[in-house]
């Protein structure tokens, strides 16, 4: 790895995406962040740019200037996601849609473009957010464990699909983290999803960055088209 890496945070606005942000720059890293709106963060080793993760066109020309600017990229996390906890008679489809487009379409997209940048110099690292709901099988979050199950499969095929150009693609999935994404979920329904861990506590924003470390040094090489999720399932 390069001794400043260039690292692409999508979801970078608020919650963990911001906390990778300071994190990664503590690092020396240079950062790229994204959300759909402007980032308070004003550091000199960080560019921010607003996108719709899933509009390709502003996407494509995004890539475009990294490339121009950093002369690639080296590691990219997919963390921007959206959910919506309803029973599956209450979901209209225009929430299923919103979440697809932004949780699969938008992680596709990324990966694919920065694959592109990737493959220009043998190697890379990809890593991608899942979720525990999706081996939970909650109730109440179908649309969003879904498309996160379809973001392990991305994980997995895409694992295959690029090792040879020494690019790994791993996936995180945390356990509930005080963020936005849980806010409206009853109080009552997170003890009873915290209950079916083995360790049973929220999360912290520094478990996940544990796991990106751990996909990102040099020495996790052989380590492609895993899922790690925290807390533990029982």
């Amino acid at each position: 790895m390069n001794p400043n890496p260039v690292i692409l945070i999508t979801g970078t606005r608020k919650g963990i995406g911001r906390y990778l942000v300071d994190y990664y720059l503590k690092k020396d890293f240079q950062v790229i962040g994204c959300s759909r709106s402007e980032s308070d963060c004003k550091h000199s080793n960080y560019w921010h740019f607003c996108a719709d993760v899933a509009d390709e066109k502003t996407v494509e020309k995004y890539f475009s200037e990294i490339d121009e600017r950093f002369g690639g990229l080296d590691i990219l996390v997919n963390n921007a996601g959206i959910a919506s906890m309803n029973h599956m008679l209450l979901t209209p489809l225009k929430t299923l849609k919103n979440i697809y487009e932004t949780n699969v379409f938008g992680t596709f997209l990324f990966c694919r473009e920065a694959a592109k940048l990737m493959q220009k110099k043998k190697r890379g690292r990809i890593i991608n957010f899942a979720t525990v709901a999706t081996p939970l099988d909650l109730e109440g979050e179908a649309a969003y464990a879904s498309s996160k199950a379809a973001v392990e499969s991305l994980t997995r095929i895409f694992a295959k699909e690029l090792a040879p150009f020494g690019i790994t693609v791993n996936a995180v999935g945390p356990t509930p983290i005080k963020t936005d994404l849980i806010r409206s979920v009853p109080e009552e329904k997170m003890k009873a999803l915290l209950q079916r861990q083995a360790i049973r506590r929220y999360g912290e924003f520094k478990d996940v960055a544990h796991v990106l470390d751990f996909f990102i040094q040099k020495e996790s090489d052989f380590v492609t088209g895993q899922v790690v999720y925290l807390g533990g399932i029982s």
